[in-house]
């Protein structure tokens, strides 16, 4: 599990990373987004690694690995959308977006641990093709539940949702070997 710890780390601060330069490009606009809108944004995201995935073919030329790191990030700002309901400016400090994007990392982290551990890390076994489409189910399980006003009976919210997805890309990144040092 330490060597998961490890991993999971690097991947996460090659996206965090991203996500602070992509602040100081465009500041917060992404806060104008709301919840479904993100997760439109996430399914465009999946639906274009399963695409590549089917093919074979990349026409745009963008690596899906990029794209995993984008649905990580897109994850956290759906996260910080739904439970920061009480921010109401659109355009936060980059310190402030930092420390939330560090808050639901974390968040993040302690709950891979715990399911890593319960699970015995069966997503190491598991295809990068597969935890695509999970993702992709867990999109739609999110369209579903926004679709019923937040809603649900027995199921867990959208923002675990979120969370699931953030793991499944952060372990295909794994696998893809991003952030890993030689």
């Amino acid at each position: 599990m330490s060597n998961t710890n490890t991993e999971y780390a690097n991947v996460i601060n090659v996206c965090r990373d991203i996500f602070t330069k992509k602040t100081k490009d465009y500041g917060t606009a992404w806060r104008i987004l709301r919840p479904s809108s993100l997760t439109d944004q996430l399914f465009i995201k999946a639906q274009r690694i399963r695409t590549i995935q089917e093919t074979g073919e990349n026409k745009v030329g963008e690596n899906i690995e990029d794209e995993f790191v984008a649905i990580v990030n897109y994850c956290i700002m759906a996260i910080i959308q739904l439970r920061e309901e009480d921010l109401e400016e659109l355009e936060l400090p980059a310190d402030q977006a930092t420390a939330l994007y560090d808050k639901y990392a974390q968040e993040a982290t302690e709950l891979m641990q715990k399911k890593n551990h319960d699970y015995g890390e069966a997503w190491r076994d598991m295809r990068v093709s597969s935890l695509t489409d999970l993702i992709l189910q867990k999109i739609y399980r999110v369209k579903q539940i926004e679709d019923n006003d937040g809603e649900t009976i027995i199921s867990e919210g959208i923002d675990a949702n979120y969370f699931d997805m953030l793991n499944y890309s952060v372990f295909a990144l794994i696998h893809m070997h991003v952030g890993q040092t030689a």
